[in-house]
């Protein structure tokens, strides 16, 4: 088996290449990974002890960073290094202030890079988040006898490891893994059916993060004085389907404030188009008086802090298969959360529907009734708006948990 996913990954690798010839996003992981070695060579000296954190893309990022944050607030004398796997996760974090001493691409999982970027580091420590799986990297890690975990950790029972063919993904987790720790009871146990035993459960990192998300500052400049005394529906991460949800809501509810803030910028002209009178976030002045009634936020980097102004939060990315973004973000602002049906990788969508914080909805005209009604019945926005935060509020703190087990 290991013969053919060396066949996949020379695959994905010359696919990536002739995908980069079309797509912008592809040719910036390509040009990426070719200064990721330079990177580590510049950052750390052979002798380093280092912490090293993986993640798919941002969104395992912020699951990750409170985990990350406490092992470096017990090993203050480790240096910290951050490889993404896309683009999209790279290039949000890469401005930003973090604890890492290096942020880099991962290297394609080819033997020979891998044992080149190791080479390079020493690495103490090494998690990955959720279920990005690498497996010539997890095999280097444990020549290098590199403890190794897995935060976060995400099983469900269409992934490989339940297939007929699935014995050699599993082998190669038990023998490189020192310790899963589990987001839920069904992944733990859907994990231990296969073998997987080194494991607990810590529950999800999300949740430690988000709390974080209230203590800093979340003061966004000219959103006050947009919303005024009327309720304000945040759209988040939207998609062309929330912008519908947005069209209409915007028809019947003459009071409410809208904010969208696409998950991609390129939808910005096509949202004036829908919203003419709208105002752009970038063009806001000091002395402008806002008349419009929707704002689009053409700027990157707002959106938790948007939601802490929500009244109501609708999420993008639930209206088709490309994966629900971030509800707990708003959640965590007591905010109800109202996003599509598909989000079959998420379980904290049906935990935060059972809490009634929110609501998920087949289509989008049900969507948007159901947040015209909740814009209109201050009661019922009331108790979902404290569910949301009570339901973020009891959930346990995973970060302890996890750091404890490892430096234990």
């Amino acid at each position: 088996m290991a013969f053919f996913y060396n066949i996949f990954i020379n695959l994905l690798i010359f696919g990536m290449k002739v995908f980069s010839l079309f797509n912008e996003k592809a040719k910036k992981g390509i040009l990426g990974r070719k200064e990721s070695l330079q990177k580590i060579k510049s950052a750390f000296s052979k002798s380093d002890k280092i912490i090293w954190m993986h993640a798919a893309s941002l969104g395992e990022y912020e699951q990750g960073l409170p985990v990350l944050e406490k092992l470096k607030e017990n090993l203050p004398d480790h240096k910290v290094l951050i490889t993404f796997f896309s683009p999209s996760g790279y290039e949000n974090v890469v401005k930003k202030k973090t604890v890492a001493d290096a942020i880099c691409y991962l290297p394609f999982d080819k033997k020979s890079h891998v044992k080149e970027f190791l080479a390079e580091i020493n690495v103490d420590l090494f998690f990955t988040v959720k279920y990005d799986y690498w497996y010539n990297l997890l095999d280097q890690l444990r020549e290098k006898s590199v403890k190794t975990y897995v935060i976060s950790a995400l099983f469900y029972d269409t992934q490989s490891f339940f297939t007929s063919y699935g014995k050699w993904f599993v082998k190669e987790l038990q023998k490189n893994i020192d310790w899963f720790f589990h987001q839920t009871e069904l992944s733990y146990a859907l994990a231990k059916s296969v073998g997987l035993t080194k494991s607990s459960v810590t529950g999800d990192t999300r949740f430690d993060r988000v709390k974080q998300l209230r203590d800093q500052d979340n003061h966004v400049k000219y959103i006050t004085d947009f919303i005024s005394s009327d309720k304000a529906v945040v759209f988040g991460s939207s998609w062309q389907a929330e912008e519908k949800v947005a069209e209409e809501v915007f028809q019947v509810s003459p009071y409410a404030k809208l904010i969208l803030a696409p998950h991609d910028l390129k939808r910005v002209q096509h949202l004036k188009q829908i919203f003419p009178d709208a105002v752009l976030y970038s063009e806001i002045k000091e002395e402008t008086k806002i008349q419009s009634r929707v704002l689009i936020v053409d700027s990157i980097g707002l959106l938790s802090k948007l939601y802490s102004y929500a009244d109501i939060a609708v999420v993008g990315g639930g209206f088709h298969d490309a994966g629900l973004h971030n509800i707990l973000e708003a959640a965590t602002f007591g905010v109800p959360v109202i996003f599509g049906n598909h989000y079959r990788k998420n379980p904290e969508a049906d935990e935060l529907i059972s809490a009634d914080g929110g609501k998920s909805f087949e289509n989008t005209g049900l969507a948007a009734d159901f947040v015209t009604f909740l814009i209109n019945n201050e009661e019922t926005l009331r108790i979902m708006s404290a569910n949301a935060k009570k339901f973020v509020d009891e959930k346990p703190n995973s970060t302890t948990l996890i750091v404890s087990k490892i430096l234990s």
